[in-house]
Parts: C-alpha cells; structure tokens; sequence
C-alpha cells in the first residue's frame, strides 16, 4: 500500500487525530455510555458504603439494647467514660460515692460489650459520639420495650399465682401499688407486718429495706436475713422474659434442667439460612452467666410493674430507684470477707442454672464417651464383625 493510499485508508477507518485541543473525536451515543458507566459504578460505591453503614447502625443499636440491663440503669455511657478517661490522668484514691458506680459501671460495659473499649480509642471524636449515639437508641428502645412487656407478664403472673377473683388488668397501673393487697404485701419492707398500712414516720416505703418479693417464696426470716434473698420465682420469670424470651418462663420452676434458649435460639438461626429473626438479648452478646448488674435491673423493673406510678422515675415519694439499684449490686459486688463472697457466687451460680440451664457437654471426655451405650454397642458389633472374619 502507497503512502497515498494509506492516509486514505486512516482518513477512512481510523481514530481521527486530534486538533490542538488534545481531543480525540468519538460519537454522542458512546460518550454516553461512558457517563452512565461511571454513574453505576460510583452508584455501586455508593450502596455499599451505603449498606455498610446501615450493617453498623443495626449492629450499634442492637448492641445497645444490654446496656440499661446489664450495665447501669441511670448512668449515661458517656458518664462511664469520662470516668474511666479521669482515672487514667489522676488520682482516684479519694472519689466519690458516684464515682466508683461509674468506674463500676464501665468495667461491666466493657465485660458486655467485649469490643467496646478497643473501638473507642480507635476512632475520632466524631465517629466516636455517632457510634454512641446509635447505641443510645438501643439503649432506649429495649428498656422501654422491657417496662412494657413486664408490666403486662407480671400482671398475669399475679392473677396465676395468687388466684384473684378480682383480676389486675395489664393495662391499669393505677389498681396496682400499696392499694391493692397483693401488690403492697409484695412491695411492702420484708420486715413489716403488711396488715400494718398506716404510713407513719415508722413505716415509710423507701429503698433501704429489701421488699418482699425479692424473697424466695415471699417469706422472710427476721433471724437469717439472707434467706432466699433474690430467690423469688417472679424475679427469675422476669429475668428469663428480659434476657431469653417471655415463652422461657414456663421453666421458671425447674432447677436449670429446661431447654437451653441460647443454642436453640442459635440453631433456629441457623436454619432459616440467616433471615432475619428475632434474637433474644443474651444472644446479642453471647451472655452465659447471670451478673449482678443485670439482677439489679430486673429488681427494679419487677418494683416498677408492681407499682401504680405510669412512668419512670428516679424518685417516687420516699423511694429512690436509684439508690435501690446501687444498694442491689452493692450486696453482690460490696462483699466484707471470703465467706460472704463464696455465698455471692453460689447464688450467682444457682441464678445462671436456673436461667440458661445445665449444659455438661465439656464434661463428655472421650474417656467418658466410650464407655456409653452407643459407643459400647458400636464397639461390640465390631468385635463381632471381626470374629465372623476370623472364623472363616
């Protein structure tokens, strides 16, 4: 081919060259569809940043949910850490009352919410207070949640355990309260006479005395103070309709040998392929063992229902909420010696087997496994297997 012929054959069929401008010609049908090309792609980032967001957002609310519940009923999370910040910089020998519930209260957030602590120094202020904020919704969403769903269980617990005649409705907190006798008889102090009702400077309801419904039974020993304390069937319905699901309270009775929730729940899980499905709090955070933090907070959410106050509060006439919650957790965590810490963990222990129930599988050795039935037959059958074969 000529040099003639081919800038004919360019003119013709090649790119035509650019004019100063440095722009290469090319027809409006593909110049758009470079544009919606790169629109997709920066509307694929988009979503996805956008998805990621949305995954973080659900995951800091559901984690949210533990904190009322496990942590401090009163106390803001910044509080906690504020406190926790305080003591690295100074010295702490001489804080406050307030103060150590705070630093409390952060070691119990950290031990609920494992990856808390590490994710707080790892992100800017900013990031910091929007993950905070998510949790605060959880926070606040599950604590109302709990008031409600107890406020209606405890009703019914009342009407099936004391056979009333004349029913407590779920939806009358009024009726409830020191005037209505089973409900006063299970908030009054456990150390007085119920049929004693005038409120005198003598018999005034506040939060230095344990009410009779933390009792196992409802029935108090003036002699053994500790009996049964915290043993009550109707805290440990609650706890379980808090923690694993208002249907796990039916087991309420047994002695830790019902169905184990958080497995079933896992499994459940698991066989819808991961859809979405309603996951009981302990699920949330993997929680295995029952805490004092999260007694105290069912105590006072079981006072609450019990009560005819419609709204939460801090104070209620002479009773402080607050320092009720303090004075619960003071009794497992505030221990003068060994022999009332061993006591402590025994009780501990019974409310973990009583809620999440016996599991001895680690116990299942493979020592222990061979001498089973399964494992015995099996064995036998291959002894069997192997005697035909050398008789032949």
């Amino acid at each position: 081919m000529s040099a003639a012929e081919l800038d004919h054959h360019n003119a013709t069929h090649g790119l035509a060259l650019p004019d100063l401008s440095g722009v290469v010609p090319t027809c409006t049908e593909v110049r758009a569809k470079h544009c919606i090309a790169a629109l997709e792609e920066e509307l694929q980032v988009m979503r996805q940043e956008r998805g990621t967001k949305q995954r973080k957002t659900t995951y800091y609310i559901s984690q949210g949910q533990v904190v009322r519940c496990m942590v401090a009923l009163y106390a803001s999370i910044e509080d906690l850490i504020a406190e926790d910040d305080c003591r690295c910089e100074v010295d702490w020998e001489e804080s406050t009352t307030d103060q150590n519930c705070f630093q409390r209260g952060y070691i119990a957030l950290v031990h609920a919410l494992l990856w808390i602590h590490e994710k707080l120094s790892e992100l800017d202020t900013d990031d910091a207070k929007d993950m905070l904020k998510k949790i605060k919704k959880g926070v606040d969403a599950a604590h109302s949640n709990n008031t409600s769903t107890l406020k209606d269980l405890v009703t019914a617990w009342i009407n099936q355990s004391f056979h009333l005649s004349n029913l407590l409705k779920s939806d009358d907190k009024q009726s409830r309260g020191f005037t209505h006798d089973i409900c006063g008889k299970l908030l009054c102090p456990a150390e007085w006479d119920w049929s004693i009702r005038d409120r005198t400077s003598d018999y005034i309801i506040s939060e230095n005395s344990w009410p009779l419904f933390v009792y196992e039974n409802y029935s108090f020993s003036s002699d053994n103070l500790k009996k049964g304390l915290f043993m009550s069937k109707i805290l440990v319905q609650a706890f379980k309709a808090t923690f694993t699901s208002p249907s796990s309270t039916k087991e309420a009775d047994g002695d830790g040998d019902g169905a184990d929730i958080l497995e079933n729940n896992r499994c459940a899980w698991h066989a819808l392929n991961q859809v979405k499905f309603k996951t009981c709090m302990a699920s949330i955070i993997n929680m295995r063992k029952v805490t004092p933090h999260s007694i105290a907070y069912v105590v006072c959410q079981v006072q609450f229902a019990l009560s005819s106050i419609s709204s939460w509060c801090t104070i209620n006439g002479d009773f402080n909420y607050k320092a009720f919650w303090n004075n619960i957790v003071d009794f497992f965590e505030d221990v003068p010696g060994p022999v009332t810490s061993r006591r402590v963990t025994t009780l501990l222990e019974w409310w973990t087997r009583k809620v999440f129930s016996k599991n001895h599988h680690k116990e299942l050795t493979p020592e222990v496994v061979s001498k089973m039935s399964v494992t015995a037959l099996a064995e036998q059958r291959k002894a069997l297997e192997d005697a035909a074969f050398d008789s032949d």
